[in-house]
Formats: structure tokens, sequence, C-alpha cells
């Protein structure tokens, strides 16, 4: 079954934060309440979480297979794992994926993995052969969808061209930084997505949690992510984006962060944003997006407050 086939949840859980801001029990308890909300998408990469002191990347990938594993549901989860950006396994070449597949594989402790991203772009590797590595693992059954993470306009136009010609697996969905302060997508990168009808699920959806709205002048947040955040309040862009997320949460009774990922729901192309949570409590806003749908002028009001400069 096609990715754009699956009958998703309009979240998709970013397991960026599972053996790293989240231990193991706290991952499990997360990924307990994501499943029964009724989420069924979880994203990881092989690189999570190396750039941690001491961790080697893989330990995401390792507590989401114990989860399944546990819980035994397998059958009910989408599983979107990555390759290329692990120090060791960097790359797209044919051998580089084939060997980081396969200790994906093992961690997650599955037979299959339904979506496989290309996690960066490697421009040294020629996209015949990664496409090729791609499809390989598509004819044995160990991947389902394949899918291309950080790719320019014209990289992704040239490689679904060459699938075409050849006949290999295509990239069916695309991962792209994308959200209220952040929106670069929305030009000749969307117009290849939408003309070769692939869909997105974008990433940073609450501006590395700047779009939480916890982040104000003066306050003080304990995250990692932090300073990246509070840089989108050093220009007038920033606040202007907080005051119009208030005041449609406002008028929902819901959290600027249920907002915000409803305004990115509800982009042409997009199938499901992704967002984190290192606990329960910061899960619940992100899991009422499924109950949120924003009206045109509300839609509209979010447009214009976060409008490129010159846009």
């Amino acid at each position: 079954m096609s990715f754009s086939e699956l009958n998703l949840f309009p979240l998709c859980l970013g397991g960026n934060v599972f053996g790293w801001t989240a231990d193991r029990d706290d991952s499990f308890a997360v990924l307990d309440a994501y499943a029964e909300a009724g989420g069924n998408l979880v994203d990881t990469a092989d690189s999570y979480s190396a750039w941690v002191p001491g961790h080697a990347g893989g330990e995401s990938e390792t507590v989401i297979g114990e989860w399944m594993a546990a819980r035994r549901n397998r059958d009910r989860i989408v599983v979107a794992t990555k390759v290329g950006s692990l120090s060791g396994r960097t790359g797209l070449s044919a051998a580089t994926i084939r060997a980081a597949a396969e200790d994906s594989l093992r961690r997650l402790r599955t037979d299959y993995i339904d979506l496989y991203w290309a996690h960066i772009d490697d421009a040294s590797t020629p996209l015949e052969e990664t496409l090729g590595a791609f499809d390989e693992l598509v004819t044995e059954g160990k991947v389902r969808n394949i899918g291309a993470s950080n790719y320019s306009a014209e990289r992704l136009a040239e490689a679904l061209a060459i699938s075409e010609e050849a006949g290999l697996a295509r990239y069916g969905v695309l991962q792209q930084h994308y959200n209220l302060v952040e929106r670069g997508y929305e030009g000749a990168l969307r117009d290849v997505v939408a003309e070769a009808g692939l869909t997105s699920t974008p990433y940073f959806g609450l501006a590395r949690g700047f779009l939480t709205g916890k982040y104000r002048p003066g306050v003080t947040v304990d995250s990692p992510r932090a300073a990246k955040a509070s840089e989108y309040l050093e220009s007038e862009r920033g606040p202007r984006v907080l005051d119009a997320l208030d005041k449609v949460a406002a008028s929902h009774g819901a959290a600027p962060a249920t907002v915000a990922l409803a305004w990115l729901a509800a982009q042409p192309t997009v199938a499901a944003p992704i967002a984190s949570a290192r606990n329960v409590e910061q899960l619940r806003p992100l899991l009422a997006v499924a109950d949120l749908t924003l009206s045109k002028d509300e839609l509209a009001l979010l447009d214009e407050a976060s409008a490129p400069a010159g846009g």
C-alpha cells in the first residue's frame, strides 16, 4: 500500500526525543498515549540521538522497537525511519543504504520499514544508485515506501524523473522544514510535490517549540532548543505570529501549539505535521490537532501574520 493510501492520524509523532530527553519510561508513556488516541505514524532516524555524548545513534529506533515488541502492535504502527546522516553511515550509496537498513530493521525489531527516508540529499552519489538500492529493498519487502527528506525542488524532480524512466521505486512523500515562521516550502518545492501527486510530512512543525507560545519576551525556558526557538522573538514577525495564534487559540479554548499544527495540517500537500513530546503533558495539545479545524478567516489571519517580509 502506498503512503498516500494509508489511513494516517493527522499528527506524526516525532521520535527524536526518545532515548534522549525522554528516557525509556517516558518514551513508552508518550507512545502509549499517542496510540491510545488513534495515532499510528511514528517518525525516527538511525542518527537519533548520536549528537548526545555517549550515544552512537539508533537509540530512538531501539526504544520504538522495544515498545512495539512489548505492546505487540507492529501491524498497527506506520514506522518511518531514515538513512544518510549517521556518522560512519553518511550518504546514500547502495552499500550504505543496505547496511543501514539492516541495522534499522534489527533495532526496530521488525522485518519491514513502512517508510524509509533518504535523510539528506547526497549529491556525490548518482541518484540512479540511490534509487536502485531503495528499489531492491522494496522488491525484497523490507521497505514498503520511500521518501525524500531535505531535497531541493530540482533534485526531487530529477529523482522522480529517473524513477519513471528506469522503472525504479519512486519517492512518494517529502519531509521538509515548514511551519508558520518558516514558509520557504511554499514555492518551487511545493509545486513539484503537488504536480507529482506526492504528500509531505513537515518537520519542526512547532519551530523548535516557539509556536507553543511558551517563548515570550523576558521569559526563560529550560529546553535544549531554547536558544534557537528564542531567535524568532528578534523580529517583528515572531511576536506578531504569537499574537495571531493567541487570538485563534482563545476562540477555540485551545493551546497555541494545537492551532499552529492545525494551520500546518490545512496547507496544500501536507499529510501530517511532525511534532515530538518529552512527556504525556506535552503530547496532549499536539493530539488535539485531530479535533480542530480552522475556518477560512482564521487561516487567513495566520497567513497574514506569518507572511515573510516582501511575501
